[in-house]
């Protein structure tokens, strides 16, 4: 089966990340990954410490991991484009997959647009949209109308509960996209591997969402 990391930070982007993104294929190259999704965070925090103000106008910026991590892939190794959504005004987070450069550069400063209208500009995009981690503290459960799924395990979480908490909340609503990833932020949590294993090669975000939508995976958990 082919395995993928669907919740990655690079240095380059991320101000609470510390692996640079080629060093981060490389780790997952050599525990034998096929592919990873770079998700950094897209939020108040990534642009206000360089004082930008319309981050569309900053699309390079913010896409600098993603490219730096494309460029070290090789032929073999897939890195796809994802991001990791906060909106202005509070602490949820956000993975959002089969995103594009065209995606971040032509609708404007996403942080304004809040999950509801979101949620609408993702579908009408064939993107998905699933709550981080949301059993954390001073995290708020997002009305689930407006949202394609949960991350039911986030390895970083593994010892504190939230994540049972999650595929309760995930059965509860009857979400059928139910995601799994490590966090992954700095070389110490290589111990905490995760993502999905498929019997499909990923190579698009085309690939990446028609196997989310149809289940099509089993979730990676760190022994």
């Amino acid at each position: 089966m082919y395995k993928y990391e669907l919740h990655t930070h690079t240095a380059e982007v991320s101000p609470c990340a510390a692996s640079a993104a080629a060093d981060t294929v490389a780790l997952y190259k050599e525990h034998g990954y096929d592919g990873l999704v770079i998700t950094d965070h897209y939020s108040p925090m990534t642009f206000m410490n360089h004082g930008i103000i319309k981050p569309q106008n900053s699309a390079d910026y913010y896409l600098t991991g993603y490219r730096n991590a494309l460029a070290a892939a090789g032929d073999e190794f897939t890195v796809l484009l994802g991001m990791e959504m906060r909106f202005y005004g509070n602490g949820n987070d956000y993975l959002v997959y089969g995103v594009t450069e065209d995606f971040i550069r032509n609708n404007g400063n996403l942080m304004i647009y809040y999950p509801r209208r979101f949620h609408n500009l993702t579908a009408k995009n064939n993107m998905i949209f699933v709550q981080a981690h949301p059993f954390r503290p001073y995290i708020f459960r997002t009305n689930p109308r407006f949202l394609d799924g949960c991350e039911v395990y986030n390895a970083k979480d593994s010892e504190k509960g939230t994540n049972e908490k999650a595929l309760e909340w995930a059965d509860k609503h009857n979400m059928k996209i139910r995601t799994g990833g490590a966090d992954f932020h700095r070389e110490a949590h290589i111990v905490n591997m995760s993502g999905i294993m498929t019997d499909t090669k990923i190579k698009t975000n085309n690939d990446l969402v028609e196997v989310l939508k149809n289940g099509d995976f089993e979730i990676i958990k760190k022994a």
